[in-house]
C-alpha cells in the first residue's frame, strides 16, 4: 500500500466507495464520473502503479484480473454474448490518459442507444 495513493486509500477502506466485488487480491467499485451506463473500476490490492511497471512474474494476478472483470461486468449489467458486450481499458501513464497511479481496470459497457449497429450484408 501506497500512503498518498487515493486507490490504496479506497481499498483499505479509508474513503468511501460504492462496491461491487472485494476479495484478497482485488477490489471494485463503480466509478464516481462514469462515463457508460456501466462504469466499474477494478483495481488490485498490490500498489503497482501502471502497466509499464508488471513483468513476467505478474502473470497470474494479471490473468486472475482479465478473469475477473468478465465476471464482474456480467453481474453488474453487461449482457453477455454477440449483442451485449463490455470494455476493457487500462490507461497507463501520462501519455496514456491515467489519472491516478496505481494500475486499474476500467469496466465499461450497458446499453448504448445511440450507436446503431450496422446491418447485416445480404
Amino acid at each position: 500500500m501506497s500512503q498518498d495513493c487515493l486507490f490504496c486509500k479506497i481499498t483499505a477502506g479509508e474513503i468511501p466507495s460504492k462496491k461491487v466485488y472485494e476479495d484478497a487480491d482485488f477490489y471494485a467499485f463503480h466509478d464516481i464520473n462514469p462515463a457508460a451506463p456501466v462504469h466499474i473500476l477494478l483495481v488490485p490490492k498490490k500498489h503497482v502503479i501502471s502497466m509499464q511497471h508488471v513483468d513476467d512474474s505478474d502473470a497470474a494476478w494479471l490473468g486472475k484480473m482479465m478473469v475477473l472483470a468478465t465476471k464482474i461486468a456480467h453481474e453488474n449489467g453487461c449482457r453477455p454474448g454477440p449483442e451485449g458486450g463490455f470494455r476493457l481499458v487500462a490507461n497507463s501513464g501520462v501519455e496514456g490518459g491515467q489519472e491516478i497511479d496505481h494500475l486499474h481496470l476500467h469496466i465499461l459497457g450497458g446499453a448504448r442507444p445511440w450507436a446503431k449497429r450496422a446491418a447485416p450484408a445480404a
